[in-house]
C-alpha cells in the first residue's frame, strides 16, 4: 500500500515548537538548567511560524497566519515589558478587521472571468453551507466557517492544471472537502486548539502528482478531507 495522506509542514513545525517549549519549561521546573531568559522570547518562535506559513502558502492562507503573528507579537511585547496585557486587550477588534480583510482578499483573488464552478467561495456563519463543483477545470476555493459548517463536494470535478488550491478557515466550526477517491491531497492547515485530518482510508496510489492542496487555519474547530 502506498502512502496517501500527506501531512502539512506547518503542523510539523508547530508540533516541534511545542516540543521545544515543553523541554524548556521542563528544564526550568526541574532546575536542570536556567532558561528563564529564553522563555521570554518563546512568542517570537510563533511569530516566525506565522510568517513561514504565510509565505509558504503563497499568501493564499492569510487570516490564520496573521492571527498567529498578531497574538504572538502581542504576547512578545507584553513578555518583554514594553506594554501591559490590559493595553493589548484593547486592540482585540484588530482580529475582526483581519477576518474582514481575509474575506475581501478571497474575493479579489478570484479571477473575474472564472466560471462559477471553476472557483468556489463559501461562507458559513452560525449556519451551514454546502457547495458543489462539477467543473472540468476546477482551480480552487475559499471556504470559511465561523460557528457553522461549510462543505465542498468535488467528487464530480476535475483539475485541468494541478494542483488546485483550497483555502479553509474554521473558527469554532468545521470545513469539509469531499474529493474523488483517486485524488492525491496535500493537507497543510495550521491548527491552534483544533484539528486537521485526511479521513479517507488508505488506498493504492494511482499517480504521483498532487491534485489538490488544502491549506488554511483552524481554531476550536476542524478541517477534514473526505471521500
Amino acid at each position: 500500500m502506498a502512502r496517501r495522506r500527506r501531512g502539512g509542514s506547518s503542523q510539523v513545525i508547530l508540533g516541534l515548537l511545542i516540543v521545544l517549549l515543553g523541554m524548556l519549561m521542563l528544564g526550568q521546573t526541574t532546575d536542570l538548567y536556567d532558561v528563564g531568559f529564553l522563555l521570554d522570547f518563546v512568542p517570537s518562535l510563533f511569530v516566525l511560524l506565522g510568517v513561514y506559513t504565510l509565505i509558504r502558502s503563497g499568501f493564499r492562507n492569510v487570516f490564520g497566519p496573521l492571527v498567529v503573528i498578531a497574538v504572538a507579537g502581542a504576547w512578545q511585547v507584553v513578555a518583554l515589558g514594553y506594554v501591559s496585557a490590559d493595553q493589548v486587550v484593547r486592540f482585540w477588534p484588530v482580529f475582526v478587521v483581519l477576518f474582514g480583510l481575509s474575506l475581501v482578499l478571497s474575493y479579489v483573488r478570484r479571477r473575474p472571468d472564472a466560471a462559477p464552478d471553476t472557483f468556489v467561495s463559501a461562507i458559513a456563519i452560525f449556519g451551514g453551507s454546502e457547495k458543489r463543483s462539477t467543473s472540468a477545470g476546477f482551480t480552487g476555493a475559499n471556504l470559511t466557517a465561523l460557528f457553522g459548517g461549510a462543505e465542498l463536494d468535488l467528487r464530480e470535478a476535475e483539475v485541468a492544471d494541478p494542483p488546485a488550491h483550497v483555502n479553509a478557515v474554521a473558527l469554532f466550526g468545521g470545513v469539509s472537502v469531499v474529493v474523488p477517491r483517486d485524488w492525491n491531497v496535500e493537507l497543510d492547515v495550521l491548527p491552534v486548539l483544533g484539528g486537521a485530518a485526511d479521513d479517507r482510508p488508505r488506498r493504492d496510489r494511482t499517480h504521483d502528482e498532487t491534485d489538490l492542496v488544502v491549506s488554511g487555519f483552524t481554531a476550536f474547530g476542524g478541517v477534514s478531507v473526505e471521500d
